[in-house]
């Protein structure tokens, strides 16, 4: 059964209404696109959004306050997010 959004750590009504224009309604879509590729669509629907709700993506889909993810996991998220969807090779 799909989880609501809104039950999620960090995800409030604003937050669900956007990931609701960009087509994802449910945990399960959302695990399934990705916190990157979800804050990606949501910036490109044109929403003023901050890196925090990047943060708060991930942390939904790791059932953790976004403020208690590694700076080196925010970091990745960040660098993969403004890399326009190019796949970084990893080293």
């Amino acid at each position: 059964m799909a989880t609501d959004l809104i039950e999620l750590k960090n995800l409030g009504k604003t937050s669900v209404q956007w990931l609701n224009a960009v087509g994802i309604r449910d945990k399960e879509t959302l695990e399934q696109i990705g916190s990157v590729e979800a804050y990606r669509k949501i910036k490109t629907r044109g929403f003023k959004v901050s890196k925090v709700l990047l943060y708060a993506l991930e942390g939904a889909l790791l059932d953790a306050h976004w403020n208690q993810l590694a700076p080196d996991l925010k970091a990745k998220l960040i660098k993969e997010a403004e890399s326009n969807g190019q796949h970084q090779p990893e080293n």
